[in-house]
């Protein structure tokens, strides 16, 4: 039976909504989570501008809607309905051409009872105001509902061809009050204690940088996110953000679903952990699971990296002193020994073992007995 494809790797999730579906999806394929929080979403007060803006949109409708997410169409039908005034948002909306960005905020205006218009083909926001350059946008109006995290001058295409864009605030993306849990989740990163970190949302990227700028982490965990951690990211907006903090490769699924992205990580990872043949005995490294045939031994985070140098070595000999350089990064020898002889017992019951040569150092090789 083959192991779960996120068995052994520890990833951190950055989300605030949605996190506990996010991180279910992660541990059925296997992982280890560690939940910090960069971001919290913040529904608008009823009393203040989105109520004011909502009434003037209702006196005058406006000629184009930019349906932006799913969230925000459903927050501020949920807020109209509250002030006993949705069915007037959908009778005046309904005079309006809806332009969706992708199918969930398509999806949310069909439940209020609008139609579509448009919808963007790849979700992002550029192709909304590219579709609308094609209407004749001179002298009319629209209306943008926000989605918080749009890249600047996004809709200023849409000003220069003379129309007139009123923004509807639904919501705003803050630090959350404690940012404990952020700050674990940055010290892991920077001590390169997990595999993958996820974003939902160009925000999380935004503010976990700011948090890690407060304690000198930045530049850190960015070296980190370039070198060993896999910074998964939703959407082409959540990527641009991370290339904007200095993240170079961010993984991003073909569509912008959180499904699409636990499984594009899963797929991810499993490219990198090549299976490597002992004689005849195929090992493959999964973060910090050893998986030998059909068996998962789960190791220490040092106990992996003493495996994974000697895997990418496989038939040479590792010394004693490149194993403590490069997972202890100094000490004593005498941890190497402890570490080794800690693997020794309990690989050998899978038919695998790491055989000292004198004066040189370690191997792993395949026995042809196991221990009962």
């Amino acid at each position: 039976m083959a192991a779960p494809s996120l068995a052994g790797y520890v990833v951190g999730v950055t989300a605030d909504r949605r996190a506990d579906e996010q991180i279910e999806l992660l541990r059925r394929r296997g992982a280890t989570t560690l939940h910090g929080p960069s971001i919290k979403t913040l529904p608008l007060d009823a009393a203040q501008e989105l109520r004011s803006i909502t009434e003037l949109l209702l006196r005058n409708p406006p000629d184009y809607v930019i349906a932006n997410t799913g969230i925000g169409m459903r927050g501020w039908f949920a807020a109209a309905d509250g002030w006993g005034i949705g069915d007037e948002l959908t009778d005046a909306l309904s005079l309006s051409r809806i332009f969706a960005r992708g199918p969930k905020a398509a999806a949310a205006a069909h439940a209020a009872g609008l139609e579509v218009a448009s919808r963007a083909p790849s979700e992002r926001l550029d192709e909304v105001v590219k579709l609308l350059l094609e209407e004749p946008l001179q002298g009319t109006r629209i209306a943008y509902q926000e989605h918080g995290d749009e890249p600047r001058g996004a809709l200023a295409p849409l000003t220069d061809a003379g129309a007139e864009v009123i923004r509807v605030p639904i919501y705003r993306w803050i630090v959350p009050d404690d940012v404990a849990p952020a700050l674990r989740l940055i010290d892991a990163i920077a001590s390169k204690r997990l595999h993958a970190v996820t974003f939902t949302s160009a925000p999380a990227v935004r503010n976990l940088f700011a948090l890690a700028a407060l304690h000198g982490l930045d530049s850190t965990i960015c070296s980190a996110f370039n070198e060993t951690v896999v910074a998964a990211c939703v959407g082409p907006v959540c990527s641009g953000q991370a290339i904007d903090e200095g993240i170079e490769r961010p993984l991003v699924p073909v569509r912008a679903r959180l499904g699409l992205l636990v499984r594009s990580l899963g797929d991810h990872l499993a490219e990198q952990a090549q299976p490597v043949d002992i004689d005849g005995l195929q090992l493959r490294l999964q973060g910090t699971a050893l998986i030998i045939g059909s068996h998962v031994v789960d190791l220490t985070d040092r106990e992996a990296a003493v495996i994974g140098l000697l895997m990418a070595r496989s038939r040479a000999v590792v010394s004693k002193s490149q194993l403590l350089r490069e997972v202890w990064g100094s000490g004593d020898a005498h941890v190497v020994e402890v570490t080794v002889g800690r693997l020794r017992t309990r690989l050998r019951d899978h038919g695998v073992s790491i055989r000292a040569v004198p004066r040189r150092g370690y191997l792993l090789e395949h026995i042809a007995e196991t221990s009962s």
